[in-house]
């Protein structure tokens, strides 16, 4: 484990544009797609905040994660756990299975890798942490 000041700043900012995005935005646009798109940067922010893990597994790991929350979003995972009733549950698990939202995710972490390519703090980190 380690903390990494870096990515916990980015952590909190994303965490508040997606909290605002949550209360303030209800369109057809940026909730549902660029609201996915920043979930997958902020899941990766937070690992690289707290893990020591290299920049493309963490990426890869976070996609695959965002992938497997949606496959579970088919199956109505938050009503075979009985959290039907909990509304931060159906906000932070979901309950409706999209096949755009994979596609968000996925530009999501595209945006994200050419970001840690262009301007990332640790150019180095691609595949090992040093």
């Amino acid at each position: 484990m380690r903390f990494e000041p870096y990515y916990f700043v980015w952590s909190v900012v994303l965490f508040l544009v997606e909290l605002c995005i949550a209360i303030f935005v209800d369109d057809a646009l940026i909730r549902p797609y660029v609201g996915d798109v920043l979930v997958v940067i902020l899941v990766y922010a937070v690992v690289r905040a707290f893990f020591r893990v290299a920049i493309l597994p963490a990426a890869i790991a976070v996609l695959l994660f965002a992938f497997g929350v949606e496959i579970l979003q088919y199956f109505n995972i938050v009503e075979v756990l009985g959290l039907g009733s909990s509304a931060i549950a159906r906000t932070v698990i979901g309950t409706t299975f999209v096949w755009e939202d994979l596609v968000a995710y996925t530009v999501g972490i595209v945006i994200l890798l050419a970001l840690e390519r262009a301007v990332g703090r640790y150019k180095r980190e691609w595949y090992v942490v040093i």
